[in-house]
């Protein structure tokens, strides 16, 4: 059991998405008793079981859909009619806990200025894990999280930059960046990234000119799709630190599948 678990925490540490499924409570015959555990992954892989058979394959099935909602799930089953639809003819019940372990959200801040280093500042203090990129490499001296702790950095170009600090599916970007030339120029790649959604700071007229160029560009315009802008909650934000509220309260928003406009 404590090798599961180690491969529970190698997971996390990977960021590889994992379901832990746990058998909580049985009664009469069955195959595991409560405490067994299986670990099922976004591929289907497998490690560890909860009994096998039928039952352990719909497990797998609900796991899978659990990693697609990141919500915990309760499944009970009595093994005793397959006729009837039981995954079992052992003759118990069984009742099992679905837990997910995510990847930790990524805010990807492009830009370091003062809206990023508010961004930046905010979402290390609300537990995100942090990346902030920028070409100008002096302005990321300066750059720290909440409480002054550091945070990861990354400069010279975007591709660069991916490459050193990925992009995967539980990473969102914040582009806070200083003008439309630089967002043209960074943003395709961005968009092939694997990152669902981007978030642009500017007004609806920045996005338009910056949309328009990337269409000349030869930029697939489904992929333009991820982009949302203007970024951020409408609350009149002018400081740093205000915009940096909306910015995150509209992330929180999305996060928790709930209207963040």
């Amino acid at each position: 059991m404590t090798e599961l678990l180690r491969e529970l925490l190698a997971a996390v540490d990977e960021r590889r998405p994992v379901v832990l499924a746990t058998v909580t409570s049985t009664s009469r015959s069955v195959p595991r008793r409560a405490g067994s555990k299986m670990l099922i992954y976004a591929d289907g892989a497998t490690s560890g079981s909860v009994g096998g058979g039928e039952m352990e394959a719909r497990v797998r099935e609900t796991a899978l859909e659990v990693l697609t909602t990141g919500k915990p799930a309760t499944l009970s089953y009595a093994l005793v009619d397959p006729a009837s639809g039981d995954p079992g003819v052992c003759g118990g019940e069984v009742e099992l806990y679905l837990e997910p372990h995510m990847p930790l959200t990524t805010v990807y801040v492009i830009g370091a200025g003062h809206v990023g280093h508010a961004i930046v500042e905010l979402a290390s203090w609300l537990g995100y894990r942090v990346v902030v990129w920028d070409d100008r490499a002096e302005l990321l001296d300066a750059m720290i999280g909440a409480d002054g702790q550091p945070v990861e950095t990354v400069t010279g170009s975007i591709a660069d930059a991916i490459a050193a600090k990925p992009i995967d599916a539980h990473t969102r970007i914040v582009m806070v960046t200083r003008n439309v030339g630089l967002d043209v120029d960074i943003m395709p790649t961005l968009l092939a990234s694997d990152a669902p959604t981007i978030g642009l700071m500017g007004s609806g007229r920045r996005w338009e000119t910056t949309r328009a160029k990337l269409v000349e560009a030869g930029v697939d315009e489904e992929l333009l799709g991820k982009v949302h802008s203007p970024l951020g909650v409408e609350i009149a934000a002018e400081t740093p630190k205000e915009i940096a509220v909306s910015v995150l309260a509209e992330l929180i928003g999305h996060e928790r599948d709930v209207s963040a406009s």
